[in-house]
């Protein structure tokens, strides 16, 4: 069968069944596309375990520089492109000459996930100081990200018609799907005083604004002036190295975990399809290990 063919039909699969992001779509389209041109597959009985092991070892090699080879996560990504494309044909009814699970993944190191000092955090939340429209979004946008852990895209979509009394607003998150977030007291105290000096009648909850004394709403807030804002207040609080948006969203579920959470809530309020990717957090928030780290290590050098 046409390879292109089938191709096309798992990605308007993917588009209008899966529901998938643009975004997600477009990186299918071309992991599989670069494995077909890569393999020079014309049909599908030309996808095979040798194929896709040339495949693989091509990625392996694939240089980026003079120093750099592709990453094993990327290399990763292209075979559970390739997986779930032989996946969607079987279960079209479709033979495929190798099976989904015959195709191993590359070992990929464990993320590493950057946090910020508790200390650090708090000198962070309250950098914005001052009354203005612009520091009083600043300070409602830092405290909205760490108690609620969204995602910036979700942040930037948010609609000002929310219910800040109640504490708690649904949001649309990856997939389209829908997920209960929460606000915490500083959350709801900064939101209120921000829409209180809104003049607008944009419908977004956090918005653009222009330079001016006198700023104009430009519309819609987007995920760049965010991360340009997160960096100025990052430095203005002194804290060194680069801090991201999404260091906020590791905070959140750093911070519930720590304080006895368990991994199944977390991942329900992160919006995780997957609880592996909510285990990432584990290994720095156990707080058992570290209580039997203190109560028995260096007994006896303590006993000198």
């Amino acid at each position: 069968m046409n390879i292109k063919n089938l191709i096309q039909d798992y990605i308007d699969y993917l588009e209008v069944e899966k529901n998938r992001s643009p975004k997600t779509v477009l990186n299918y389209r071309r992991y599989l596309e670069t494995f077909v041109k890569d393999q020079n597959i014309k049909d599908l009985t030309d996808i095979t375990q040798h194929t896709v092991k040339q495949f693989r070892l091509s990625l392996a090699r694939k240089k980026l520089n003079a120093d750099a080879y592709l990453k094993r996560n990327t290399q990763a990504y292209y075979s559970i492109a390739i997986r779930n494309f032989l996946k969607y044909l079987i279960k079209q009814n479709i033979s495929v000459s190798v099976l989904p699970e015959q195709i191993e993944l590359p070992k990929v190191p464990q993320r590493q996930i950057e946090i910020i000092e508790y200390a650090d955090l708090e000198r962070f939340l309250s950098a914005p100081q001052g009354d203005s429209l612009r520091v009083l979004r600043d300070r409602a946008i830092l405290e909205t990200l760490f108690s609620t852990g969204l995602r910036v895209s979700e942040l930037c979509s948010l609609s000002r018609y929310i219910d800040i009394e109640r504490g708690e607003l649904t949001v649309r998150g990856k997939g389209a799907k829908l997920r209960v977030i929460f606000l915490s007291p500083r959350a709801q105290t900064a939101l209120r005083a921000y829409l209180d000096k809104r003049g607008d009648a944009d419908e977004a909850l956090f918005i653009s604004l222009s330079k001016a004394k006198n700023p104009k709403v430009l519309g819609r807030i987007i995920p760049r002036t965010i991360q340009r804002l997160v960096r100025f207040y990052a430095t203005k609080a002194g804290i060194l190295g680069k801090v991201v948006p999404h260091q906020l969203r590791h905070q959140f579920a750093t911070d519930l975990l720590s304080n006895g959470a368990d991994l199944r809530s977390v991942q329900e309020l992160l919006g995780h399809a997957n609880i592996a990717t909510t285990q990432v957090y584990t290994h720095i928030t156990n707080k058992q290990l570290r209580d039997i780290h203190k109560a028995f290590h260096g007994k006896r050098r303590g006993t000198k």
